[in-house]
């Protein structure tokens, strides 16, 4: 049970790690909110699965209701966070923000 909560603790942070980058590497505001939605999510959702088994490791019923609110938590966050990204793209085009061209490398 250790050995599977280390790996998708590992394989969370390495998710969170992908994002960061992508968030300093991609040219504009637009191609930046992709990792920040996708790999965030992805990477809090790893964690918290290995949480809540973690949790379970050993079985009494606060552990089992823990789990359910960390579960619960993970659905919300699933929801959420590329609703939050779709809104600040919404804003971003309301707001006139144009995307990054090759054009614009080459200036």
């Amino acid at each position: 049970m250790n050995i599977i909560v280390t790996l998708l603790l590992i394989c969370g942070l390495i998710f969170f790690t992908g994002g960061a980058v992508g968030i300093i590497r991609f040219p504009d505001f637009y191609s930046r909110l992709h990792p920040a939605g996708k790999l965030d999510t992805m990477g809090s959702l790893l964690i918290m699965i290995a949480l809540s088994l973690f949790n379970l490791h050993h079985f009494s019923l606060g552990g089992l209701l823990t789990s359910l609110k960390i579960i619960l938590i993970m659905v919300f966050v699933f929801l959420s966070s590329p609703t939050a990204v779709h809104g600040i793209v919404d804003a971003g085009v309301n707001a006139g923000l144009s995307p990054w061209t090759k054009e614009e490398r080459r200036r």
